[in-house]
């Protein structure tokens, strides 16, 4: 069978679909693996149901078989397999839609909420902010709670990619140049192009960043005025790139890296109690703890997976597509709405 047919034409669409991976240069053993998985699904199917007639919930029902008798790595391996032969066959219009989507979300729940982690409450995370009176450190704190971004993400944050609707700061400061930002204010932009040694924006970055698509994330009136806050103390520094982080201290106006934040958060976590040597990552708390706290706690007050998903970058491309259309309407009305409040 060529995949040059039509899609009507498809009779046997893992055939077509590992037939497509070859053009598209994968090796034999990548075909061969998903050839393995996709056939094994398909034998799993009663035997008047075919892929493209699965639904979401046959697909939790295979990867709920896989459990007991495969670890933890490769049920999420198979499940990943799946998931991107039913987005590719959707995207070539051999199938109606992606019944892996729903799936995937529910795995990714199931992941992130690991009973061994410190479990810190909003209150007492409040608490902990007020204890926090350097503004760059408040500020990078507050943004790593409020935005769920991970640390090389907020490291690589140049004043463009902030825009923040007061006259006063816009007069003194080049914000949001993005065009994306033009008709979005009071925002963050988080770019995917971001990669350790590559230059962008005129500067090699330190860190990368591991989103795949573009995010713009809102910021609430806790978070500006934090912001804001830092704005006026900022010191100016040699890049012609104006990151929004940078050194107060060692490294005066050069853009902070990922290990000066660790330290930061480091020091106030075990002031707090938060933080042990060899405490490891279920006692610690750090900045991908915030990333945590962040999902687990607005994912509870809204009961929206996919808005949290959105901001986090950390969604499908048929699912960010649709958060990215109703920015307006959708994820900035439900951030606002929900986000909780840190600041006394």
């Amino acid at each position: 069978m060529s995949s040059t047919r039509a899609p009507d034409e498809v009779d046997d669409p893992i055939g077509y679909f590992i037939e497509d991976l070859t053009y598209h240069g994968k090796t034999e053993r990548t075909r061969d693996s998903y050839e393995r998985v996709l056939r094994r699904f398909e034998s799993f199917l009663d035997h008047d149901m075919t892929p493209a007639s699965a639904t979401h919930r046959d697909c939790m029902a295979f990867v709920h078989s896989l459990r007991g008798d495969a670890a933890d790595s490769t049920v999420a391996t198979y499940a990943a397999y799946l998931h991107r032969f039913y987005g590719y066959m959707t995207e070539v219009g051999v199938f109606e839609g992606n019944p892996m989507t729903l799936v995937m979300e529910e795995m990714d729940e199931t992941v992130d909420k690991d009973p061994a982690r410190r479990d810190v409450s909003i209150p007492a995370m409040r608490e902990f902010v007020a204890g926090i009176r350097h503004p760059l450190h408040r500020a990078l704190v507050v943004a790593l709670l409020k935005t769920g971004m991970r640390v090389g993400e907020l490291c690589n944050l140049d004043l463009r990619d902030l825009a923040i609707d007061d006259e006063e700061v816009r007069e003194t400061f080049a914000l949001g140049t993005r065009p994306a930002l033009a008709d979005r204010p009071n925002s963050l932009y988080v770019t995917p192009d971001a990669t350790v040694g590559e230059e962008l924006n005129g500067e090699a970055r330190t860190a990368s960043n591991k989103r795949k698509r573009a995010t713009v994330i809102p910021i609430d009136d806790e978070l500006m005025g934090t912001l804001k806050r830092w704005l006026a103390v900022r010191p100016d520094g040699p890049s012609s790139a104006d990151p929004l982080f940078v050194g107060t201290a060692e490294g005066w106006g050069e853009r902070l890296d990922p290990q000066a934040v660790r330290h930061v958060v480091e020091r106030y976590a075990r002031e707090a109690g938060w933080y042990r040597t060899g405490g490891g990552a279920a006692e610690n708390v750090t900045p991908h703890y915030f990333r945590h706290f962040f999902t687990t706690h607005l994912r509870d007050r809204t009961g929206d997976r996919g808005v949290v998903k959105y901001l986090r970058g950390d969604v499908a491309d048929d699912v960010i597509d649709t958060y990215t259309h109703n920015w307006g309407d959708q994820v900035r009305e439900t951030y606002e709405a929900n986000v909780y409040q840190l600041l006394r």
